[in-house]
């Protein structure tokens, strides 16, 4: 074992420190400049919020595309939004039964249902006829960017009707220079921390004989989505349901149209059989979601849902492994 392989497997937990860290940094600068012209909490919420604790998904997506790991990148992304849905908001309905408003219901979580439906159908070009390989190209990621697009337009369309600030949400506000500073630090500790948990996913794949898609799907992914898991517990806690599941569906949205898009871009993402698995599993729990706001108390996930969720995430990961191990992948 050369010094290079010992320095990447000693990294690997403290980059996840810098992947949050950094986006807890970046959060909080952009949020207090945003504050500073005036830009209400809602668009906050959708918009900054959501793409900050998006950041670190942001960061490893980048990192494993420009390396050519197509696994790492769509792995990361389809088993953070899976884990947002049935391990994060399964806490939080644990934690508090978590109302749903009409918006929500009704655009937010089926724009987030399209985007799994979108990326399933783009990346099957041999189901379709459309090329010998599965894969996301440069124009499967353009129009997946110009879906996003379409989902910041309706974010601001919202927030002109709703430019209330809420008394829920901190209003802390750090200087101009601060703000700046913090934004800047963010931008640094993010991609340095991505370089260090990519390295070290990889190392750990290598050794115990592990698929990048497992690494990716559990280890990396449920790392990457601990800014969400920490903001939604602690807004439920305070009871501060909707700032909770607006994150995780915001979230959502975010890592199909914004970073797999962008990650497609930079370079095609090569779609496995298992990654197949993993897109239809994360269509599968967008709906099953949406359906659970029509079972029991309309429009609210109730306890019981919650822990219904942690046990299916845990089915899930124990399935996966399972699958892994059928294809000698792990």
């Amino acid at each position: 074992m050369d010094i290079t392989t010992i320095i990447d497997y000693l990294l690997f937990l403290p980059g996840f420190y810098l992947l949050i860290k950094g986006a807890d940094i970046l959060v909080e600068g952009a949020t207090s400049l945003a504050r500073r012209l005036n830009v209400s909490d809602l668009v906050i919420g959708l918009t900054i919020v959501s793409i900050g604790t998006s950041a670190p998904e942001l960061a490893v997506n980048i990192n494993s595309s420009i390396k050519g790991q197509s696994d790492l990148a769509i792995s990361n992304i389809l088993g953070s939004n899976i884990a947002n849905i049935l391990l994060i908001l399964g806490i939080c309905a644990i934690i508090k039964n978590i109302f749903v408003k009409e918006n929500t219901i009704w655009k937010e979580i089926p724009f987030s249902l399209l985007g799994s439906i979108v990326i399933l159908i783009q990346a099957n070009d041999v189901f379709f006829g459309a090329n010998n390989s599965n894969y996301l190209s440069r124009n499967d990621g353009l129009v997946i960017l110009a879906f996003f697009i379409i989902f910041i337009y309706y974010v601001f369309s919202i927030a002109k009707k709703d430019n209330i600030f809420e008394d829920e949400i901190p209003k802390k506000q750090l200087s101009l220079f601060m703000s700046f500073l913090y934004l800047i630090l963010g931008l640094i500790l993010l991609p340095l921390g991505s370089e260090w948990v990519v390295n070290g996913a990889v190392q750990i794949a290598k050794l115990f004989h592990l698929s990048e898609a497992f690494i990716g799907l559990t280890i990396v992914a449920v790392g990457t989505s601990l800014p969400e898991l920490a903001a939604s517990s602690v807004a439920t806690y305070k009871g501060n349901t909707q700032i909770a599941i607006g994150n995780v569906v915001g979230s959502n949205i975010f890592n199909i149209f914004f970073i797999l898009g962008i990650s497609s871009c930079i370079k095609p993402l090569h779609f496995t059989m298992e990654n197949n698995i993993d897109a239809l599993i994360t269509v599968i729990v967008s709906f099953i979601l949406f359906s659970f706001l029509f079972i029991g108390k309309r429009h609210e996930l109730e306890r019981n849902q919650g822990i219904m969720f942690v046990v299916l995430y845990i089915i899930y990961i124990i399935f996966r492994a399972y699958i892994g191990l059928q294809n000698n992948s792990i």
